[in-house]
């Protein structure tokens, strides 16, 4: 186990000493899973090196990208989810969403978080490299992944899923189920007093088989009654084998004005 960075002076020494930066953020790229829920991630070069030449020889080449909020790693910002018509601390969301963006709760609202990540592999609790389809993470699946997340922390949940990135179809899951955070795991987690929660599934949530995201309780229980974010698609590999539970977790969105969410590329800092 790592021991979080807790200090400035801390966080120095432990540079100077040496840190190992772990990336869980799945690459970008054409083809990547999407759910159909949201615009998917397009990149093609604008300009490639020849198109133009300058007198002196030189070229250069930029690309376009198109993507929605909620593609690849993210996160979601409170605006993301209304229940009955109200976000977050009861703002009316027909009410702050009007001209293209919302005048509150948007993912530029999010502060950057450097502070405690807990990792809890369920997965690995149970035994397993990646948990059955459509299986529902409880209470008691939490609690005895190891150390606890406490108030400020971000905690991650491993379900193994990831293994499936790369099958856009099995991934998503819709007809078989995707592991994930039960309504009464959310509300243990809100219990614990987190700021943000992850896991390495596209809907952080159980998704029962043949349902798809008819239905997303959890995402009303954290976003909406609790204001705690979620991230979502995230990769674990490097975690794992580490075998490290704790450590300083540093994340920032981008400041997209008025976002629901936005591509991150979260880090785990772990000092040697």
């Amino acid at each position: 186990m790592s021991a979080p960075i807790t200090s400035s002076d801390a966080l120095l020494a432990a540079v100077a000493r040496g840190l190992d930066v772990l990336d869980l953020a799945h690459p970008l790229a054409n083809g990547i899973p999407c759910s159909p829920n949201h615009p998917g991630f397009r990149m093609a070069l604008a300009r490639r090196h020849g198109d133009m030449v300058r007198a002196d020889g030189g070229s250069s080449a930029n690309e376009i990208i198109v993507t929605g909020g909620h593609v690849g790693t993210h996160i979601d910002a409170l605006a993301h989810v209304s229940h009955d018509g109200k976000l977050h601390g009861g703002h009316e969301a027909a009410r702050v969403q009007n001209g293209g963006a919302f005048s509150v709760l948007g993912v530029d609202t999010i502060e950057p978080m450097v502070c405690r990540g807990v990792f809890l592999d369920i997965a690995g609790l149970h035994g397993v490299p990646c948990l059955p389809d459509g299986y529902g993470i409880t209470v008691a699946d939490l609690e005895a992944a190891g150390v606890l997340p406490d108030a400020g922390d971000v905690c991650l949940i491993r379900t193994g899923w990831s293994r499936w990135w790369s099958e856009p179809e099995r991934y998503l899951g819709f007809g078989s189920g995707v592991p994930g955070v039960t309504p009464q795991a959310a509300e243990w987690l809100a219990a614990r007093g987190v700021r943000a929660a992850g896991t390495d599934t596209t809907a952080f949530e159980q998704i029962h088989a043949g349902r798809g995201h008819a239905i997303m309780p959890v995402h009303r229980i954290l976003l909406v009654d609790h204001g705690i974010h979620i991230i979502e698609n995230m990769r674990f590999d490097e975690l794992v084998n580490h075998q490290c539970s704790e450590f300083t977790f540093v994340l920032s969105p981008l400041r997209i004005t008025g976002a629901t969410g936005s591509p991150v590329r979260p880090l785990a800092l772990i000092g040697k």
